[in-house]
This record gives C-alpha cells, structure tokens and sequence, in this order.
C-alpha cells in the first residue's frame, strides 16, 4: 500500500474503486507529466447518495461531505493511470461544479470539501488552484462534480 493510500485509510476513508465514464470519455487521461481527471460525481457504490439543487433540496453542508467524495473519486481515476498515488508531486487545479438553487451562493465553501480532502490525503501536495462554479443542472441531478489536475514524479 503506497503511503497516500495508507493515509486514506488513517483518514478512515477507502480509495474507491474507479467510478465507470457513464458517457463516451475516460476518468482519467496522462499527458506527459500531468494527468487530467474528468468531471467526477460523488457517485457511492454506483449511485449517488443525494440528488437536486444546492440550497435547496441538498444543505449547502451535504454539499460540502459530497465535494469530498468527488475528490476521493479522482484520486482513484488518478491512480487509475499513475498506478501509485506516491507518484502525486502535487495537485495543481482543482475545478469544481455546483448544481445551485438561483440565489445560492456559497459555491466556494461547498468545494471547499474536495479542497480539504485533498490537504488532509496529500499535505502541502494537495494546496492548489481552484475554480467553484454554480450551474443550473449536472449529470444525473447531481448536487456536485469535481474535476482535478495533478503533476506526476516521473516513474
């Protein structure tokens, strides 16, 4: 077990499995020494555990626990090409996605999960760039959609 996956586990987290492209695109691409996640949903054992609009069928606090899941959700597409999560140098950007209610506009905050998530597993390798935008809907109804880029150690 590499020493992030370790730290998942500390953490009382399990790395999940790679969550299946439910379109016609791959979780995870390598382009030289950066690997380029996809948009990942908060998707639990093949389902999502809340649906609707931010600040008002999902608290803004949901929000933020299912912004983490998203997060973990991407190390597993990143290892899924990395093939070692030690491999990480750094996270360099992260995007994220919030299905808002139209007078919502605590985006930053719910991100803010996926961000400290990636902080508490990877340490000063997780501090990054970031983007939170509210849009009106994403795959599924889902409330959250995390996309992350990571600079790779070469093998």
């Amino acid at each position: 077990m590499s020493a992030v996956e370790a730290r998942i586990v500390e953490l009382g987290l399990t790395l999940p499995d790679v969550v299946p492209p439910l379109a016609s695109y791959q979780p995870a691409v390598t382009s030289g020494v950066y690997v380029f996640t996809s948009g990942q949903l908060p998707m639990v054992d093949g389902a999502l555990p809340l649906t609707g609009k931010v600040g008002a069928e999902v608290t803004p606090e949901d929000a933020k626990d299912l912004a983490r899941v998203c997060a973990l959700n991407a190390l597993a597409a990143v290892k899924s090409v990395a093939g070692d999560l030690d491999r990480v140098a750094r996270v360099v950007k992260v995007t994220g996605f919030v299905a808002s209610a139209q007078d919502f506009t605590g985006q930053p905050a719910v991100i803010n999960g996926a961000s400290e998530l990636l902080g508490e597993v990877l340490g000063d390798k997780g501090v990054h760039a970031r983007s939170a935008v509210g849009v009106a809907v994403l795959p599924l109804d889902a409330p959250v959609e995390v996309e992350i880029q990571v600079e790779l150690v070469s093998a």
